[in-house]
């Protein structure tokens, strides 16, 4: 079972993008389309104190006076965020994702943000994982498998007879 941080490691981008707190949304916009990203962090240094998602940015719009190139993104970001240190098993990963309904997960260590999580990255890791465990099983009970089983000394053929070695 891999940990936050190993799955950290696994993202295609392993760069934390953040905005300072202020910055308009439409700025927040270029830059999530700029580094092609669904959320935005919010904070200076590491120091995160909230998130902005493309599904507040749909929300946001409906809400009547909401103007993108006026509104500063402190007035719509969530600050409820959910944070794990970095050993946590991704089993509990998914769990909190599943019971807390959240769709991201801050890393922190020692109260600085070391990534951020989407349910997206750790269901891929949990796919990948069992992938290579159905890989291996089926190896295992592949034929060819055990006609490569080394014996203490020696191997058996397929008649079940040890041959010595040479």
């Amino acid at each position: 079972m891999k940990t936050a941080a190993e799955i950290l490691q696994e993202k295609r981008t392993q760069r934390l993008v953040s905005m300072p707190p202020g910055s308009l949304v439409i700025e927040v916009i270029r830059q999530m389309a700029i580094h092609n990203i669904g959320s935005m962090l919010i904070g200076r240094e590491r120091r995160i104190s909230g998130i902005w998602t493309e599904r507040d940015f749909l929300n946001n719009m409906l809400e009547p006076g909401f103007d993108s190139r006026k509104a500063v993104v402190d007035d719509y970001m969530h600050t409820d965020l959910v944070s794990v240190a970095p050993d946590t098993p991704s089993e509990r990963l998914e769990e909190m994702f599943l019971g807390l309904f959240i769709r991201h997960i801050l890393v922190m260590e020692d109260k600085e943000c070391t990534g951020l999580l989407s349910i997206g990255d750790v269901l891929r890791s949990s796919l990948l994982e069992k992938d290579r465990k159905i890989r291996e099983l089926n190896r295992i009970a592949s034929w060819e498998y055990y006609e490569n089983w080394a014996w203490h000394r020696g191997r058996a053929d397929r008649s079940g007879t040890r041959q010595e070695k040479e």
